[in-house]
């Protein structure tokens, strides 16, 4: 997508949709010795989706895994849409996108890994971070300069609120 078609697209964002797993972390798991699962969130991706959320954007994450630390960190940042262990994510976004009357046109996806295509062709604006997997890649509209968990949805975010402005 060229940068001014990118902007435009941007712009008329209503809803934007998280991946956890490689979008809001690095992709790594971790378990302490008692088997409990860890994760690190980048401080920086939670101020873009409180700005975001502020500005009037609508966010969702949806997730193929259950994680008590991704449920912590998401009800912490109050996301009002949280959907993890879930495989179905197109019918979720369907299902999702029908709920709260947002055409497709107006939601971006933000997804690193090949279970993300689905939902990312499906969105007006598929977005992929810097170190995703390289069919995400070549299939994203726009592929973040920043890792997955390195501050790449606060990229995503500021781009978001800063196409809504005028140029």
């Amino acid at each position: 997508m060229e940068l001014l078609e990118l902007r435009t697209v941007a712009a008329g964002i209503r809803l934007l949709v998280l991946d956890v797993d490689g979008v809001l972390t690095d992709g790594r798991l971790h378990y302490d010795s008692d088997g409990r699962e860890t994760k690190s969130f980048h401080v920086r991706d939670g101020y873009g989706i409180q700005q975001v959320l502020a500005a009037g954007l609508l966010v969702a994450v949806i997730s193929g895994r259950r994680s008590a630390a991704a449920a912590a960190r998401l009800a912490e940042l109050r996301v009002p849409h949280v959907y993890l262990g879930r495989n179905d994510k197109r019918e979720v976004l369907q299902n999702l996108v029908a709920e709260l009357g947002i055409p497709l046109p107006n939601v971006a996806c933000v997804g690193d890994d090949v279970t993300d295509l689905e939902i990312m062709g499906l969105a007006g604006l598929g977005i992929t971070v810097a170190d995703s997997h390289p069919d995400v890649r070549r299939a994203a509209d726009w592929v973040t300069g920043t890792a997955g968990g390195q501050g790449a949805v606060r990229e995503v975010c500021d781009y978001l609120l800063a196409a809504r402005q005028p140029a």
